[in-house]
């Protein structure tokens, strides 16, 4: 499971990230926490969507090969 929070994200606080990330790591898949700089709770409808994608796609890529 890949975490993506934002920075600046007021919506969704970095506690509940962290809190979340905390929970999942005790499941037997890969989990991996991930913030990224200068973002609000939009992270998908910005203009910066393309990092997040990209993100994403490293995380997917990752632990396709079996590198977690």
């Amino acid at each position: 499971m890949l975490i993506v929070s934002g920075e600046m994200d007021h919506k969704v606080p970095r506690a509940i990230s962290d809190a979340t990330y905390k929970r999942q790591q005790r499941n037997d898949g890969v989990t991996k926490f991930v913030e990224i700089p200068n973002r609000g709770h939009a992270l998908t409808v910005d203009s910066g969507w393309r990092q997040v994608a990209d993100t994403d796609l490293e995380f997917i890529r990752r632990d396709r090969a079996g590198s977690g």
